[in-house]
């Protein structure tokens, strides 16, 4: 029996920007990942020239989260259907139908749905946001604290959704090395902008990014796969096909050589690393 593992993320695109690198080693390496996307997400920013043959930018998102999963060799693709909620503190956080809402509103259904998810694909290994969501996207928080809490209820039959209860060994929250978000602040002053609204549309903060960096317990070598990494974010054309294609080629074996994750479960004795597999000390037997 090979490994699964169940990434819970937020948009289309963040499963090939943020994880791309590892998501095709594991696949490579016969593990059987799947995907919970959120959100259809409608509310990202678009080119209009793209949209054509498109009914909506929800249609035209998820058709380009449908072409990177092809590269990216996912088992199963899960979408919850929310609509995106645009950055914290926009009008579209207030749209009854937007994950945010949902997650303020009847957080208990949302964890409900990922609980039915994880029961349905039977993880071994949960992945999702840490608590800042990365950048404090809306919508990365409320997927994460869905998450983080149907880890624990998906193991207890006394919590009913008409599936067998299963109780994953591993939750982990996505990171990012400090000194690279510590290198962004400094090179947003130095070019006399604020690292407090920074991006294509002045709504990212990276001070905060800084601020809520979590420990890291785990680091995977993903240096052997950047290739596919990039195919997959190049799918991704209406958000600028981004991601770590940003960082030049010849740089990444010494800048991108890992990506990075913090341990929630079980909860590591130090804040240090300590694993280079989130599948270290596990068996599939079940």
């Amino acid at each position: 029996m090979s490994f699964r593992l169940l990434i819970s993320y937020a948009h289309p695109d963040d499963e090939s920007f943020g994880l791309g690198g590892l998501i095709s080693k594991y696949v490579a390496a016969g593990v059987e990942v799947y995907y919970l996307c959120a959100t259809n997400g409608d509310v990202g920013t678009v080119s209009p020239e793209l949209l054509n043959g498109y009914a909506s930018v929800a249609e035209l998102r998820l058709s380009e989260l449908a072409a990177a999963s092809e590269i990216l060799g996912f088992k199963k693709v899960y979408t919850l259907g929310y609509k995106d909620s645009g950055m914290m503190g926009s009008n579209f956080n207030q749209d009854p139908a937007c994950l945010w809402y949902a997650g303020q509103s009847k957080p208990a259904e949302v964890t409900r749905r990922v609980v039915e998810v994880i029961r349905d694909c039977k993880p071994h290994v949960v992945l999702t946001f840490n608590n800042y969501g990365g950048y404090g996207h809306p919508d990365h928080i409320a997927i994460q604290r869905a998450t983080t809490e149907a880890f624990t209820l998906a193991g207890d039959p006394a919590y009913v959704t008409g599936h067998e209860a299963w109780q994953p060994q591993k939750l982990y929250y996505s990171s990012i090395a400090k000194w690279a978000v510590q290198i962004g602040v400094w090179r947003a002053r130095m070019m006399g902008k604020n690292p407090r609204a920074m991006g294509r549309n002045a709504d990212i903060d990276i001070q905060a990014i800084l601020d809520h960096v979590e420990p890291v317990h785990t680091r995977v070598d993903i240096r052997d796969w950047f290739e596919a990494w990039d195919r997959a974010s190049a799918c991704h054309k209406s958000q600028l096909a981004g991601g770590f294609r940003i960082v030049p080629k010849w740089a990444r074996p010494v800048l991108t050589p890992y990506q990075l994750f913090t341990r929630i479960h079980p909860k590591p004795a130090h804040n240090r690393v300590d694993e280079n597999d989130l599948f270290d000390g596990l068996t599939a037997e079940r």
